[in-house]
């Protein structure tokens, strides 16, 4: 790589890694008063833990807009139009004055989260060098634990003095900062060799359904699996093991660093022994965790659960940029991912809601045991089965079959 280059892919990973963060930070801080804002909007657990559904059943719409406008366009622009929308959004949350309020700004707020992550990973997956492919899409994807490491900062620090409203304020103000950076990013060479005009666009777009089926599917299942093990986690926490504040966030912040490791440590696997094989084998490894991370007797063995848990999910999770953007034809880069990912959101977005269901008739650790058991055993199959493209050239037009798989080395 060239000096510049290399300073644009600096940029770029800067630019990814940040924005998911904080796109992260905003979403996650709503897990952790659940029980707070149900109290002053004089409803219940099931009801705000609903606006969690909403904002992940909207995120295929931000998806939708800023993937075609990220294909057309460049990359650059969608992305500084979309920090500030989620920015706005954000605060308006922190002075919602009643549910149906707050429920439409989750809704919104949706939208601006899904058109994030396609773009950004798009970006940085053209940007930087194959051979450090998996592991750069571990950094960003681990970009989202410590956002709810930050997440779980905050209400330790901030939730106890002041109550839950100035953590959405925390959540939008921070992410403009982001802005700067974003505006010395630089569109890359492989945009502008796959750009093409709108009519060979949508023809592309349809040729390739088969894909766009297979990589839908493979994201409900990853959403399943995160979702499940992190959205009632601090409930579950509070409800059932009756933790203080202080001690939920405490617990969750040191399973985030498990995330972030794992993330790191499975990515840099991938690049070795390949995407397929590298997540399941996390996967069936949080399978073993389950009764460590849900049913430990101890404080101790609590925490090294839910460490372990997160390590594995996360290191399912930190392969995903590289693998289905790999996946993903030239000319639809910045559309193909960041919608399969976000209509596989969609698809799992009702985990929260079936998880507090159930805990209405079961311990919470009954109801978050059996649904992850359930997902982490589908997901390891849809993605064993599925295709492989380790080390594709972006940029240099799609030689590949539409669902083919390709072998690890």
């Amino acid at each position: 790589m060239t000096t510049t280059e290399k300073s644009a892919a600096r940029y770029a990973v800067t630019a990814g890694f940040l924005g998911w963060t904080l796109d992260a930070f905003d979403f996650f801080i709503l897990t952790f008063v659940f029980a707070p804002i149900a109290k002053e909007f004089g409803t219940t657990i099931p009801a705000i833990a609903l606006t969690i559904t909403a904002s992940l059943a909207t995120r295929w719409i931000g998806a939708f807009l800023f993937g075609l406008l990220a294909d057309r366009y460049g990359r650059r622009i969608p992305l500084i139009v979309n920090i500030l929308y989620y920015s706005v959004i954000e605060v308006l949350s922190g002075l919602a004055p009643n549910y149906k309020a707050f429920l439409v700004l989750r809704l919104l707020y949706g939208i601006g989260m899904g058109g994030e992550w396609g773009i950004g990973a798009s970006l940085i997956m053209e940007a930087v060098p194959v051979r450090w492919r998996g592991f750069i899409s571990g950094l960003l994807q681990e970009g989202y634990a410590l956002g709810f490491l930050l997440a779980a900062g905050a209400y330790r620090f901030v939730f106890p003095h002041w109550g839950w409203r100035p953590l959405f304020f925390l959540g939008g103000l921070p992410a403009l900062l982001t802005l700067f950076i974003r505006a010395r990013v630089t569109e890359t060479a492989a945009w502008h060799r796959s750009r093409t005009d709108w009519q060979t666009y949508r023809r592309s777009i349809f040729s390739n359904w088969p894909r766009f089926v297979y990589l839908v599917l493979l994201m409900a299942m990853v959403n399943f699996i995160s979702h499940g093990t992190q959205d009632m986690y601090p409930t579950y926490l509070q409800q059932q093991k009756g933790f203080s504040p202080h001690r939920t966030s405490d617990f969750t912040a040191f399973s985030m660093i498990g995330a972030i490791l794992g993330g790191l440590t499975f990515g840099h696997f991938s690049d070795r022994f390949g995407r397929r094989r590298s997540m399941v084998t996390a996967i069936l490894l949080g399978v073993l965790i389950i009764p460590l991370w849900i049913f430990a007797p101890s404080l101790p063995l609590i925490l090294a659960g839910a460490f372990l848990m997160q390590f594995m999910v996360q290191g399912a999770w930190g392969v995903i940029p590289a693998h289905i953007n790999e996946l993903s034809p030239d000319k639809l880069r910045g559309f193909f991912p960041g919608l399969a990912y976000q209509f596989g959101v969609l698809l799992a977005a009702g985990s929260p809601y079936i998880q507090a269901r159930l805990a209405t008739h079961m311990s919470y650790a009954e109801a978050m045991g059996s649904f992850a058991l359930v997902v982490f055993l589908v997901g390891a199959l849809v993605i064993g089965l599925g295709p492989e493209a380790r080390g594709a050239h972006f940029g240099h037009g799609d030689a590949r079959p539409a669902i083919a798989r390709a072998p690890d080395g």
